[in-house]
């Protein structure tokens, strides 16, 4: 079960960098919950999700993910990644800049069933108001 959640983590991976809404929903059950750092209030089923998505699509039209690493135990999954794309449209009510942006962060993920129920994302936001040149470099 271990290296098939290893490749289901790429494969997730490879959706979400597609930009296809239906594609990245057919991993997520209907009743998942997600805890996004980077918004407001829970992510509740492909409503949530799809909402989600459109913001940071919208933001970073080019936004594409690369796996640095994989850890399971049982059916968590936890994805360390790093995300690139550039600042074309608003997010966090802050307009695009038109900078390169790169962030680093984690996905923790709950299969159940063959899709994902709960998820959560911890990410460097600092890091990504640095890079919009928001925030001094350190």
């Amino acid at each position: 079960m271990t290296a098939d959640l290893a490749i289901y983590a790429e494969t997730i991976n490879q959706a979400w960098n597609s930009h296809d809404i239906e594609k990245v929903l057919s991993f997520y059950s209907p009743e998942y919950i997600g805890d996004d750092v980077g918004q407001a209030s829970l992510l509740r089923g492909h409503e949530g999700l799809r909402a989600m998505l459109d913001v940071y699509w919208r933001a970073f039209p080019d936004l594409q993910f690369a796996v640095k690493d994989v850890v399971i135990q049982d059916s968590r999954v936890a994805i360390v990644w790093v995300a690139e794309g550039t600042h074309q449209g608003t997010i966090m009510n802050i307009p695009a800049t038109g900078h390169r942006v790169e962030v680093r962060g984690m996905s923790i993920i709950d299969v159940e069933d063959g899709l994902i129920v709960r998820g959560q994302y911890i990410w460097d936001l600092a890091g990504m108001l640095r890079h919009m040149g928001l925030l001094p470099e350190l």
